[in-house]
């Protein structure tokens, strides 16, 4: 099995459940927060300035002032020059491209479906929910306030939509961004695992040819 799969997931949606019972199915490394101490180790710069990122991706145009420039495109800009959050942003791209160079794994989230586009061996899947399941598990497991699910939801859903649409200059959630879209509250989480592993074998002949 050699394919990187990328997990995309609206907030709620259990997509990181999803992501994570799929690498062990698979018997593949699974990263998410993992990523993030992987980063930290290898620039200096602290976990929680890599958590705190997506986090200040509130709004769109006020992120896209603060950030300044989107420069790190640009070959005759060095990385010093860029903004704190433009070199974190690389330092996790650099993370990302290594796990992915290292073998078959799972990533959520992080932009990796876009860091990964040009590598054939991706698989990029995108998890989501009615609202209404998604604010009954956010309740459930993450004990947010009733009267406040929905606004936490959306509030989640805008800062991944806008960090990612910053970095990737992709619309986040956009269905050409993906290989496989699943409904997770109408399937279930344990049926996703199977669908996305059954896309696998379908998309080349068996599981032993992935």
């Amino acid at each position: 099995m050699n394919k990187v799969i990328t997990i995309s997931r609206q907030y709620g949606s259990g997509g990181r459940e999803i992501g994570a019972k799929l690498a062990q199915k698979l018997g593949i490394p699974f990263y998410d927060d993992e990523l993030i101490a992987r980063a930290a180790k290898e620039s200096g710069f602290a976990e929680a300035a890599f958590d705190n990122v997506e986090k200040r991706a509130t709004n769109s145009f006020l992120y896209s002032i603060a950030m300044g420039m989107n420069a790190y495109g640009n070959q005759d800009i060095g990385f010093t020059h860029l903004s704190l959050d433009d070199q974190l942003y690389l330092a996790q791209t650099n993370i990302i491209r290594k796990v992915a160079q290292e073998g078959p794994c799972v990533i959520v989230g992080r932009c990796a479906d876009y860091i990964l586009r040009e590598q054939e061996n991706t698989i990029n899947i995108f998890i989501w929910a009615g609202m209404q399941a998604r604010k009954e598990r956010v309740i459930r497991l993450y004990n947010v306030a009733k009267n406040k699910a929905e606004d936490e939801l959306i509030k989640a859903d805008k800062r991944r939509a806008n960090y990612y649409n910053y970095h990737a200059n992709e619309k986040w959630g956009k269905a050409e961004n993906y290989h496989l879209s699943l409904r997770s509250d109408y399937i279930g989480i344990d049926h996703a695992v199977e669908s996305i592993i059954h896309y696998l074998k379908s998309a080349e002949g068996g599981i032993s040819r992935i």
